[in-house]
């Protein structure tokens, strides 16, 4: 996992380029976990990393870093989910509910990109690839979850895309601690410099700011 300095101060992070925030699937609405119908495990500290979601998508807006946010949504007869119900997953993302919608805490502005997807990965079947030329982007950085699915399999697509890939490693959440472990692992060896922090990023976004 990367290293940096916590909450405190961020190591050095070479970003290449423009860089563009995507904000994968933080969904829920403002259902608790336990009464929602998604049947999606997911790995603990989702509230630890609220807060340090919310200033990084406030701090890249301030530094002019684009941001853009994904909804996985189904229509309610999954007449378009695919394979995604052959594995551990149970219904879900079905639209219509409440638990769906994004996060309350996550609040795109009208000028920026909000991009409903119907598979895993965010390029697959969507505009996402033609807001990012449209953004001249160079460098994606990547928060929200799952970290082991949604995240990974974004970061694997942008990869084969030739853009340089930060995962926010403290802005992501597996379906496990061992699943996400595997799935940061599995990325870094697509780029050996993948795995940041928000702490690594918010400095450079200082720095950037400052230039």
């Amino acid at each position: 996992m990367a290293g940096g300095a916590g909450e405190t101060g961020g190591r050095k992070v070479d970003v290449i380029g423009n860089a563009v925030l995507i904000v994968v699937d933080i969904q829920g609405g403002d259902v608790p976990h336990e009464e929602s119908r998604s049947e999606i495990a997911y790995m603990g500290g989702r509230e630890s990393r609220t807060a340090r979601v919310e200033r990084l998508i406030d701090d890249c807006r301030a530094a002019a870093v684009p941001v853009v946010f994904i909804q996985e949504v189904h229509k309610p007869s999954l007449v378009d989910i695919g394979r995604e119900l052959d594995g551990a997953e149970g219904p879900h993302c079905v639209e219509g509910w409440p638990e769906t919608e994004l996060a309350p805490h996550i609040r795109p502005r009208p000028e920026e990109f909000l991009i409903r997807k119907r598979r895993y990965s965010a390029f697959f079947g969507t505009e996402l690839e033609i807001v990012l030329k449209a953004y001249k982007a160079d460098t994606v950085l990547l928060i929200g979850g799952l970290t082991d699915v949604c995240v990974h399999y974004t970061a694997v697509d942008a990869h084969q895309h030739d853009y340089h890939v930060k995962v926010l490693t403290d802005c992501v959440g597996g379906s496990s601690r061992e699943a996400h472990d595997a799935a940061l692992n599995a990325i870094a060896y697509l780029q050996r410099d993948a795995l940041v922090t928000a702490a690594d990023v918010t400095a450079w976004l200082d720095a950037r700011r400052g230039a």
